[in-house]
């Protein structure tokens, strides 16, 4: 899943971010509307989390832009009022969701699942393949019934590997999917820990690297 906070309140914003990564979500974060666009311009992200009141461009007009480009992307818009009428201009405007501060953090988090859960294709709760049992609500692996401990971004790399359902997953898809843009295209990041997933998914190997092109399971 890849998250994309726009949020003026840079501390707001950073709690925010660090708290989904917590989540073991891949974020991006800005801080006004025309850098909003900029992003998602040459970025798909699966959940965007959308103040409504920011500066450059309104967060409004952000969402009818977004709108009206068909974006496959899911909108969570938030503002400071309480207000059933302003809820019904959000939603109105193509937004998907609509969350009022001060807002308890799990329940965004909670949210921002169930819209990423609605503009991905239906999957089985439970994934399934060659052995491994990963559910991605409660964030387990088992192999063979032998419960394996992953760390967030291992977890991440098996999640996206497995629901590639047998087709190769490129470096750059995972990177994509399982860090950030701050992370460094050129960097080794995903070949260590996919040494640590290996090792800790045991024999026989399961994950094959495509030399030149990827990884598949």
């Amino acid at each position: 899943m890849r998250v994309l906070v726009v949020e003026d309140e840079e501390i707001l914003a950073e709690t925010i971010t660090e708290g989904l990564r917590d989540q073991a979500i891949a974020v991006d974060s800005v801080y006004d509307g025309a850098e909003a666009l900029y992003r998602t311009s040459y970025t798909d992200y699966d959940v965007i989390i959308l103040d409504r009141d920011l500066p450059e461009v309104h967060g409004d007009e952000v969402c009818r832009q977004l709108v009206a480009k068909r974006s496959s992307s899911r909108i969570i818009m938030l503002t400071a009022a309480d207000d059933v009428t302003e809820k019904i201009d959000g939603l109105a405007l193509g937004a998907d969701d609509y969350l009022a501060k001060p807002f308890l953090f799990g329940e965004l988090v909670a949210r921002v699942r169930a819209l990423a859960r609605r503009s991905a294709p239906p999957l089985p709760p439970i994934l399934e393949r060659a052995g491994i049992r990963l559910d991605p609500q409660r964030r387990t692996v088992e192999r063979d019934g032998r419960p394996v401990v992953l760390r967030k971004k291992e977890f991440s790399l098996l999640e996206e590997l497995m629901r590639a359902d047998g087709r190769v997953v490129s470096v750059e898809q995972l990177l994509d999917r399982a860090w950030d843009e701050n992370i460094d295209p050129f960097s080794n990041v995903v070949r260590v820990a996919m040494v640590a997933l290996r090792k800790k998914l045991g024999e026989p190997r399961i994950i094959e690297t495509i030399t030149g092109v990827g990884y598949r399971l």
